[in-house]
């Protein structure tokens, strides 16, 4: 499939959900467990779906909020929970059915003061700083959000108190327990209504914003930014850290415009994605087409998306970064700018992330830590210091605090978006500029991912590839260096496979929490041979997935396998 024509054009009003009919599918149909779409499924973010297709329901959020209340009590966990959530239109419904289980079941739940949109990160930071010094009565949360996801979609996952994304153990525990109330059609989950939930003495309100925006400046030089009166353009894309931009430009003094306020449930101000669906998703130069139009307004500009774990920089000199340009720049930025940051601390990146991170590590001098895709690689390592920064190729990121304990251990899309503005107030030069100087230095890779549809089946194929299964021993005429099913810095299986040569590679590895399977792929030898080793990637894909071989649609331009010399430009992300 091609590049939708809506592509970057303004969202029709046919295409806008019904927030009446979506709610009233939330509380009216009810999943079968027998049907595998239908039921409860942890991806790398979540349990996510639509209510339209009995995937995020009443009953999929009481019984995951019950599984909760029983993993909390089996683990001793007895702190409070804190609940947050986005502007997705299923997310307040959620909330309400999350809360009355969890006030059932006695859990001291912190809700935002004033029902305020709380972003991912602020949830991260709530835990950390509750927990901090704290041996018993710890906390931990739930943040209601599918992320970047379509309007249409809603999601809910749990953070232990470790306050990042709960590992493989936790989620499929959770998972299993919540698909037995399903299965069981909710016999055991203990509810009250949502008035006396909301009056029970075990739920409290807290100040998510304030505590939060207070603790900026232990994080991101605030001064610097303030110096050197840039004047920074911010688009919130509806998203739940709306309300939180106009608070840090007033404590911190910034000449900050927030170029979009709004809140509106079916995102009608949103431009189309590549696919034709309205995504939140601030690395998309569809969904970013509102704030890159407005670049020469400002020195820097930048976006979040839904739930503000993601960021999104648009340059003066470049337009809108893609995801593996920033992380680069900001990884040599940081370790250079961080004189309390422990000389031993790691660069944490993700296989699939550009070789560029590598390059500029190696510079440093810094041991690089390379893990599967999913941000829970990273939470042990930021909480104990043994990294300083951790990132995704799909935008999201966090980083030490400036006296080099931790900061969250979840992704922050607000510090990595205020951590451009401190890069261009001291370095007198923006993060596409450097990114230049960085390609002189180290070479320009070209960058791509592609993405098909596929199976369970075929998902599940996908992820037990194996060395033998690629029979060539050169990729793209260079002769195959590794091949890994195991991520280099923890051991971990990727759930896919990765092959590397000298100055290229390919990884392939099916969605966590969508239908589909992804090739990523990089050249430092320009856009040709990254079309041959694309090519060559998808013949060794299909021939794992012989039953029934499909084939990948390039995210980013009109042919889906050889990409266009503005490949690096149009990485889509999300998972």
């Amino acid at each position: 499939m091609k590049i939708s024509p809506l592509a970057g054009k303004p969202a029709p009003a046919s295409m806008l959900v019904n927030v009446p009919k979506l709610v009233t599918a939330y509380y009216s149909e009810q999943p079968d467990p027998s049907v595998p779409a239908q039921r409860v499924a942890f991806g790398t973010s979540g349990h996510r779906g639509s209510a339209f297709d009995k995937a995020f329901n009443e009953w999929h959020i009481l019984a995951i909020s019950q599984a909760i209340c029983l993993y909390r009590k089996l683990h001793l966990i007895d702190g409070p929970l804190f609940l947050g959530i986005d502007t997705h239109a299923l997310s307040v419904p959620a909330l309400a059915s999350a809360l009355e289980v969890l006030a059932a079941n006695g859990v001291e739940v912190m809700l935002a003061e004033g029902d305020e949109y709380t972003p991912t990160p602020v949830i991260s930071h709530a835990i950390l700083t509750y927990n901090h010094g704290r041996k018993i009565g710890l906390a931990d949360g739930v943040v209601i959000t599918p992320s970047h996801n379509p309007p249409h979609d809603g999601g809910f996952k749990y953070n232990p108190p470790s306050g990042g994304p709960a590992n493989g153990d936790v989620t499929d525990w959770i998972q299993a327990k919540a698909n037995e109330f399903l299965e069981a059609k909710l016999q055991g989950v203990k509810r009250i209504s949502v008035d006396k939930a909301l009056q029970a003495s075990t739920t409290h309100r807290h100040d998510y914003l304030n505590t939060y925006v207070a603790d900026l400046a232990n994080v991101v030089d605030m001064d610097a930014i303030r110096g050197a009166k840039l004047r920074i353009g911010v688009d919130p894309l509806g998203g739940a850290g709306v309300h939180y931009w106009g608070p840090i430009a007033q404590r911190y003094g910034l000449n900050l415009t927030v170029v979009n306020e709004v809140v509106d449930p079916t995102f009608s101000f949103m431009t189309v994605d590549w696919d034709g669906q309205i995504r939140m998703d601030p690395s998309s130069i569809y969904a970013m087409q509102r704030l890159i139009a407005m670049k020469d307004r400002f020195d820097l500009s930048f976006a979040c998306d839904t739930d503000h774990d993601r960021h999104g920089i648009v340059t003066k000199s470049a337009g809108l970064l893609p995801p593996n340009h920033y992380l680069s720049v900001a990884i040599f930025y940081l370790f250079q700018h961080r004189p309390k940051w422990r000389k031993e601390a790691a660069v944490g990146k993700t296989v699939v992330s550009s070789q560029m991170i590598d390059r500029v590590t190696a510079k440093l001098g810094r041991k690089l830590y390379e893990v599967p895709v999913g941000f829970k690689w990273f939470v042990d390592g930021l909480l104990n210091g043994s990294l300083g920064f951790g990132g995704e190729e799909s935008a999201g990121a966090s980083f030490s605090r400036l006296d080099g304990t931790v900061w969250t251990t979840d992704k922050d899309g607000i510090v990595p978006a205020l951590l451009a503005a401190e890069i261009t107030a001291r370095m007198s030069r923006d993060p596409g500029e450097i990114y230049q100087e960085l390609t002189r230095e180290f070479g320009e890779p070209a960058y791509d991912r592609v993405e098909a549809p596929a199976t369970a089946d075929q998902k599940a194929l996908l992820a037990k590839l194996s060395p033998q299964q690629v029979k060539i021993t050169e990729l793209a005429g260079e002769k195959i260096q590794t091949i890994l099913t195991v991520a280099p810095g923890n051991g971990a299986p990727i759930g896919g496979l990765k092959v590397a040569a000298e100055s290229g590679w390919f990884a392939a590895r099916p969605s966590g929490t969508e239908n589909i399977y992804k090739i990523y792929a990089e050249s430092f030898q320009g856009v040709d041979q990254l079309g041959r080793i694309l090519k060559e990637a998808q013949t060794i894909v299909s021939g794992a997935l012989t039953a029934n071989p499909v084939r990948a649609q390039n995210k980013g331009h009109q042919e889906p396998s050889i990409p266009s010399a503005d490949s690096k430009h149009s990485q889509a992300s999300g998972r």
